[in-house]
C-alpha cells in the first residue's frame, strides 16, 4: 500500500524557517515525482515545489522561489521542503502527493495529476 506522510509543519514567526518532511512507503522515490502542495483555508490548492523521480529537476511557483527548496533522500524515501524566509502567506496545510511517471527527469506542479497524497500539516506563520 503507498502511503505519503507529512510531518514538521508547526508556528513559525515570520522570517523564520521550517523543513517539512515526507515520508514515503510502499514505493520508491526513485521512480516517482513528488510534490508539495498547499492549501490555505478560503483558497485553491496550489502546488509549491515538486522533484522528478531522478531527483535532477525541480519546479517552484514564483511565490516561493529563491525561499523554498525540495530534495530527495532516496536512502530514507524522504522528500523534504526546505522553507525559509517565511511569511503570512505561506500559512497554509501543506501535502506532498506522488506521480506515477515515465519520463524521470520531468515534474510538474498540476495536482490532478498525482496519483497519491498524504493527509498534510499545518504550517502557521504568525507573529
Amino acid at each position: 500500500q503507498l502511503q505519503l506522510v507529512e510531518s514538521g509543519g508547526g508556528l513559525v514567526q515570520p522570517g523564520g524557517s521550517l523543513r517539512l518532511s515526507c515520508v514515503t512507503s510502499g514505493f520508491t522515490v526513485d521512480h516517482y515525482a513528488i510534490g508539495w502542495f498547499r492549501q490555505a483555508p478560503g483558497k485553491e490548492r496550489e502546488g509549491v515545489s515538486c522533484i522528478s523521480s531522478n531527483g535532477g529537476i525541480t519546479n517552484s511557483a514564483d511565490s516561493v522561489k529563491g525561499r523554498f527548496t525540495i530534495s530527495t533522500d532516496i536512502a530514507k524515501n524522504t522528500v523534504y521542503l526546505e522553507m525559509n524566509s517565511l511569511k503570512p502567506e505561506d500559512t497554509a496545510v501543506y501535502y506532498c502527493a506522488a506521480q506515477r511517471i515515465r519520463v524521470r527527469s520531468l515534474c510538474v506542479l498540476i495536482g490532478p495529476l498525482y496519483n497519491y497524497w498524504g493527509q498534510g500539516t499545518q504550517v502557521t506563520v504568525s507573529s
